[in-house]
């Protein structure tokens, strides 16, 4: 299964969630860490990504040949993390083919309604259990 995961600004997210995938998964998933920036892409290449890329032009080729994306809900949001997220990869995101795993985590003017309240690493959990369970599957690209 190939995985990715869109981060910004630090990278806190994106490699907190490698951490765990790596954790649960070993070395049998390969792991794309594609950040909005050199600093969130080289975060996430030190929590155990196979593969990393930055910038728009990154995101847009490889959302289309990824099995499942995994990040925030802001990558679904044009210029979130500050302007990092441009609208073209918010719908290359969007319009991708892959699961989307997201955190209701956001900075933007943007409220799930009827989503509980966790902390982050009992979210990223809820992930990798989704993955475990069979949730996402690979699909032929």
């Amino acid at each position: 299964m190939k995985i990715a995961v869109v981060d910004g600004q630090g990278g806190g997210i994106g490699s907190a969630i490698i951490k765990k995938l790596r954790k649960a998964f070993g070395e049998e998933t390969e792991i794309y860490a594609l950040g909005t920036n050199s600093i969130a892409t080289s975060r996430m290449m030190k929590a155990g990504a196979n593969r990393g890329a930055t910038g728009e032009g990154a995101i847009i080729h490889t959302s289309s040949k990824i099995d499942l994306i995994m990040g925030s809900i802001s990558i679904l949001v044009a210029h979130s993390m500050l302007g990092e997220l441009t609208p073209k990869m918010a719908e290359a995101i969007s319009i991708s083919p892959a699961k989307k795993l997201l955190i209701p985590l956001t900075q933007e003017n943007v409220e799930v309604i009827g989503v509980s309240d966790q902390p982050l690493p009992h979210l990223i959990d809820e992930m990798i259990e989704r993955i475990k369970i069979g949730e996402v599957k690979h699909r032929d690209v």
